[in-house]
């Protein structure tokens, strides 16, 4: 994985990480502002004519007229109002161009049937098209999708990392963007796990990217520590997705949405690094809830748009800096079956383990993907792993009540509890016990003004 200095890790990871953030911010100082259309709602929340005309005015801000369009979109795992903007961009920018269509940037999420993408535009596709527009699943699982762009050399990704990392990166991307002309990214910002705030040039990698770079962005935000990282900012993971996007061989551009349960609260239009700065500000504000005293136990409420724990597990992420020290999540999804889809038999042969584990037993682990690494210490979290004792200390408790077998949970090393047994009503207006229910968990970032200086790291 390419990981630097694993012997001197420990004493020094906060000094780097400062000195690795500080160039990612100079990195991005050193990109030319460029103009921004859109805004932050005035009245909360814009109504569908103010999206339209957003939309409508950020068309008309780069010549589009007559090119073949590929928008690149979120899948049905982010809260987004897709239908809305398909209808509004069809109708808009449709008649002036001559292609428009659609790539769904899994990652690598499940492919989606006619049915599933249907639900995600709200329009009805029939083998992969509405009218004459192609509804794109990225074929992640094969290699002929991808093209190589190019690569980031190793001395390079040692300066944007600090040192954390130091190795050449592999740049591959899906190959319809080189059919296209024009490249627009369509898409939300959340705080997130691996690279501060999802969005922007996020879209390309993970969304269509390739395994290397895909293994090599998550590893390093575990690296990091999902703790340090969710809600950060311009972190040195965007840092490196920004400079592998500055290899695509076509014109972007990006429309960054700031969505909550109530509806749209900001939407942006520019350049993918220039929107998506705009939205993060957004998000910061509307995504974040700052608490005074730690959480001790969390009922996490999982909503329907997670089917199973590679998912779900944000309702992991952004609850972990909310818990005390010795503290317990329970991730509630009465629903829930699977841990991944896509990648359950590895996440069975790893199990989940707290970042020390891994890095002090690198010669272990290092040839199962980096994604796959990165999941397990995500959703395990902080903690200490002890070489000669072989003790494995979590700095909290990770149990699932959800329909994904006991026997299962205790193998993969997460605690269990009957989902059957579990009153979310037990759990609210308990606060001042430090025990709270969060619904429709996942989007919305707990962290304590204060955090605890005794988290392991």
């Amino acid at each position: 994985m390419g990981f630097c200095g694993a012997g001197r890790f420990d004493a020094g990871i906060r000094q780097r990480l400062g000195v690795a953030a500080g160039l990612a911010r100079a990195a991005e100082c050193r990109v030319k502002q460029r103009t921004v259309v859109g805004r932050e709602s005035a009245d909360g929340y814009f109504g569908p004519d103010e999206i339209s005309a957003i939309v409508a005015e950020s068309l008309e801000s780069v010549a589009l007229g007559g090119k073949r369009i590929l928008m690149i979109i979120p899948d049905g795992t982010r809260t987004m109002p897709m239908p809305l903007m398909f209808e509004i961009l069809h109708k808009r920018l449709r008649p002036r161009v001559k292609a428009l269509d659609y790539l769904v940037a899994l990652g690598t999420h499940p492919l989606m049937s006619d049915a599933q993408l249907s639900k995600l535009i709200g329009q009805t596709v029939v083998d992969g098209k509405v009218g004459d527009s192609h509804i794109f699943n990225h074929h992640w699982e094969d290699r002929a999708t991808f093209v190589t762009l190019g690569s980031i050399p190793a001395a390079e990704i040692s300066r944007l990392t600090s040192g954390l990392m130091a190795r050449e990166v592999p740049v591959t991307l899906n190959r319809l963007i080189v059919e296209y002309d024009h490249i627009i990214i369509c898409g939300p910002v959340f705080p997130h796990e691996v690279v501060g705030f999802s969005g922007g040039n996020k879209y390309f990698f993970p969304g269509i990217g390739g395994a290397e770079i895909i293994n090599f962005t998550h590893w390093l935000g575990a690296v990091i520590t999902n703790y340090d990282v969710i809600g950060a900012g311009y972190t040195p993971v965007r840092a490196v997705i920004d400079r592998a996007a500055s290899l695509i061989p076509r014109p972007t551009s990006c429309f960054a949405l700031v969505v909550t349960k109530e509806g749209t609260a900001g939407l942006f239009f520019g350049a993918p690094e220039d929107a998506w700065k705009a939205a993060a500000a957004v998000s910061a504000r509307k995504h974040i809830v700052w608490i005074d005293k730690p959480f001790r136990r969390v009922l996490s409420v999982l909503p329907e748009l997670y089917d199973d724990l590679w998912t779900g597990a944000k309702g992991m992420y952004k609850l972990e800096p909310a818990v005390a020290d010795g503290g317990e999540i329970v991730i509630y999804s009465p629903a829930m079956t699977e841990i991944s889809y896509t990648h359950g038999k590895l996440i069975d042969e790893v199990g989940y383990h707290c970042r020390d584990y891994f890095l002090k037993q690198w010669d272990r682990f290092k040839h199962y993907p980096g994604g796959i690494l990165a999941h397990s210490t995500h959703v395990k979290g902080l903690g200490t792993f002890d070489e000669r004792t072989r003790i494995e200390s979590p700095r909290i408790g990770v149990t699932l009540a959800t329909r994904i077998p006991e026997e299962r949970c205790r193998r993969v090393n997460l605690g269990y509890v009957d989902p059957s047994t579990v009153n979310p009503d037990d759990w609210r207006g308990r606060e001042k016990e430090g025990i709270v229910a969060i619904p429709r968990a996942g989007e919305t970032l707990y962290r304590l003004k204060q955090p605890s200086a005794a988290r392991a790291s």
